[in-house]
């Protein structure tokens, strides 16, 4: 197999995962700008990208891919630490589909010529994806969709539109599906393509959210043409590369970075508003503790089955559900428990003068049990493909 990217610098494995929690946390609080530490919104790549070049540099921009393609490698329990550290210590995440999304669909779909074509500009950080997925009218039943894809010779002509396109303006690519037959169920009609947004033909548009931040887009996509080469999997397959990208999604979605961060941010409330003596509250927190606790148990066996290559079953969609339900129920206990103060907008001053944003979990969790395939559609994918029930 190829290698890609930077050797690694350790075997990480072979550390004691306190020795790797210790090298990580050092490297992250000696050289992670201070500026940037736990930003309310996404950050644009020019306002992060010196630091994540550095991680690209270390060879650790893809802490999830296995080392052979130029990732760390990570057992489970070493990429939860990692992810831990990233969150304990406020670093942004930045436009990563590449690495979360893009890597997996060409490890277990790509030919050669792609992996070597993509993943280099992946681990580079000069490639950065969006999803081109979800469509007006054709969200959580994403088989729906109606972009087509028109085989003209060596390219397909590609017409229609995606909506809710995280971060279009600031990336380089698209993953795309595309309607290319109408045969057959709506899933086996659909290919899964790469694209540049710099190709002629499309057109991005930012929508202003509740926060008053333009982190989602719209993208028109009118005669765009695609090479043949840049479709991942066979043509009418790309539903089974969707498959690929959304079990690693739900994994990353259901990954207990943002619980973990809304618990903190809880924590901090607490302490601003003297909770800790109330045996109510404690109560409370005790009982999201626990869940995340338990969230992150079940993470680990997900996230081993992944760096393994072993597949991801549909018992995937478990993740999405229990770590969205858990941020909103935390988001909403942060704005119970900080009183009149739960409905400011912006960064409020506490009393020992620090300064807080009680809304900044709250709009974070507000999505969240949508995008990513709503999860009614995920509690009837755990319902008809893993319990059985009768439909």
């Amino acid at each position: 197999m190829t290698d890609y990217g930077v050797r690694q610098e350790l075997e990480w494995n072979a550390l004691t995962d306190d020795e790797f929690r210790d090298i990580v946390r050092e490297e992250f609080e000696a050289n992670y700008p201070d500026e940037i530490r736990y930003p309310s919104r996404r950050l644009y790549w020019r306002e992060q990208s010196a630091w994540f070049q550095r991680m690209s540099e270390k060879g650790w921009i893809a802490p999830n891919w296995p080392a052979r393609y130029g990732g760390m490698g990570l057992a489970p329990s070493k990429l939860l630490i990692f992810f831990e550290e990233q969150e304990r210590w406020g670093i942004a995440r930045f436009q990563d589909q590449g690495v979360r999304m893009i890597g997996p669909a060409l490890f277990e779909h790509g030919t050669e010529d792609q992996q070597r074509r993509f993943l280099p500009g992946i681990l580079s950080c000069e490639h950065r994806y969006c999803q081109g997925y979800s469509e007006p009218g054709s969200g959580s039943d994403l088989s729906s969709l109606r972009t087509t894809a028109r085989r003209d010779g060596d390219e397909y002509v590609v017409n229609g539109s995606k909506i809710w396109t995280t971060m279009a303006h600031d990336v380089t690519h698209m993953m795309l599906l595309a309607r290319t037959g109408a045969d057959g169920r709506r899933q086996a009609g659909i290919s899964f393509f790469i694209v540049e947004l710099s190709t002629p033909g499309i057109t991005v548009r930012p929508i202003t959210d509740i926060a008053g931040h333009q982190e989602l887009c719209e993208v028109f996509l009118e005669d765009v043409r695609i090479p043949i080469r840049d479709r991942v999997g066979e043509e009418n397959h790309g539903w089974e590369v969707a498959n690929t990208v959304l079990r690693s999604e739900r994994i990353h979605i259901g990954s207990p970075q943002l619980p973990a961060y809304g618990l903190e941010s809880l924590g901090n409330v607490a302490t601003a508003c003297g909770l800790w003596d109330d045996r109510a509250f404690r109560a409370k927190y005790a009982e999201l503790l626990l869940d995340l606790e338990h969230l992150k148990d079940i993470y680990g066996e997900f996230a081993q089955a992944f760096v393994e290559g072993r597949p991801i079953g549909p018992d995937v969609s478990l993740l999405k559900i229990w770590s969205t339900d858990l941020i909103q129920r935390i988001a909403e206990v942060i704005r119970e428990s900080a009183g009149p103060a739960g409905a400011v907008v912006g960064r409020i001053q506490t009393d020992d003068r620090e300064t807080i944003d009680i809304l900044d979990v709250f709009y974070k969790a507000l999505p969240s049990t949508i995008y990513g395939g709503s999860n009614e559609i995920q509690r009837n994918i755990i319902s008809k493909r893993v319990l059985a029930l009768p439909t």
